[in-house]
């Protein structure tokens, strides 16, 4: 019996890669047996940055194949597209009046817009857009929502403005918590081992795309940093051969310790090929169960999807509405 609720989303912009899948999808597919699951494609979040309304509509019915292709269930959880739900903006808006500017001008990417000279021109839902993820998760009652590491803040922002909503107007949402995923959590940039990959990032080299063509993925891991020496060792001391090792780990189920003891006194140029060959083997498969997936048959699963949604988003929204003194 599934008795905790579990909400997730990701934006349909720029181009899914390993660490989305093995940071987040790769866990939702265990975590819908478990838990009562809400998967989201958070197009109203990708449109705080200019979009081509073409684009993002392909995009989003892109991810939504992806999230069926990786083994998200519709028999097993709930899957949508946030602006199918209009109650999401409504929530928002509610919440906007509990939210104050303090909380709104910590948040990191905001704090980066402005130390960048960015500030002026960003748009009112770049910076207003953590009230929108709290509306997300809070709609419906979740208990769980798996995250990064960097995400956590947005977590507690929605922890915060519950609490304000149940102390003003009595007890009405459960106060979320955010589970930082293991593992592929944060799965960092082939060009930059510093940095989380980013499917937004201007390089090609950055990310391995989950839709790259093997020539693609041999000539981006050939491509990718490595750290003075030649020995392929596991230690933090390494990043970019640390990140390539947790890559090989994650995707053939051996242990880092294990890939050590495998190339030990050969060179980067084995490791690199080998590892081409894991990613390529991996995303075989997956790339064949998305290409027999149609426009059509996912737009029809987004569809049952928010029809599921709906029914949940429109009680909460009557109880908000009538703890709040609205009319209808």
């Amino acid at each position: 019996m599934k008795t905790q609720r579990l909400f997730s989303a990701v934006q349909p912009s720029g181009n899914l890669h390993i660490g989305n899948y093995l940071g987040a999808i790769a866990q939702w597919t265990a975590l819908q047996a478990e838990y009562d699951a809400i998967f989201c494609i958070a197009d109203l979040h990708a449109i705080t940055v200019p979009q081509d309304p073409v684009a993002l509509r392909a995009k989003t019915i892109e991810i939504a194949k992806i999230y069926l292709a990786a083994g998200v269930d519709p028999e097993q959880c709930t899957l949508f597209a946030q602006s199918q739900v209009k109650e999401h903006t409504e929530l928002m808006w509610i919440l906007n009046t509990l939210a104050r500017l303090g909380d709104l001008e910590k948040m990191t990417q905001f704090k980066d817009k402005s130390a960048k000279g960015e500030k002026e021109t960003a748009g009112v839902g770049l910076f207003d857009y953590p009230v929108l993820m709290a509306a997300d998760i809070l709609l419906y009652d979740t208990a769980i929502v798996p995250v990064g590491e960097d995400q956590l803040q947005h977590i507690e922002l929605a922890r915060t403005l519950a609490r304000r909503f149940n102390d003003r107007f009595g007890e009405s949402f459960v106060v979320p918590e955010g589970r930082v995923t293991r593992g592929g959590a944060r799965i960092m940039g082939l060009d930059d081992p510093t940095k989380k990959m980013s499917k937004s990032a201007t390089s090609e080299y950055n990310a391995i795309a989950l839709t790259d063509t093997a020539e693609a993925i041999r000539k981006k891991i050939k491509k990718a940093v490595t750290d003075s020496g030649s020995e392929i060792v596991y230690r933090d001391d390494k990043p970019a051969l640390k990140n390539l090792i947790n890559i090989y780990s994650l995707l053939s189920m051996k242990t880092p310790e294990s890939i050590e003891e495998l190339y030990r006194g050969r060179g980067y140029g084995d490791f690199k090929t080998d590892l081409a060959e894991v990613v390529i083997g991996f995303l075989a498969p997956f790339q064949e169960r998305f290409a027999a997936i149609s426009d059509e048959e996912a737009l029809a699963v987004l569809e049952a999807g928010a029809a599921e949604a709906r029914i949940l988003a429109t009680g909460k929204m009557r109880l908000v509405r009538e703890r709040i003194g609205l009319i209808g």
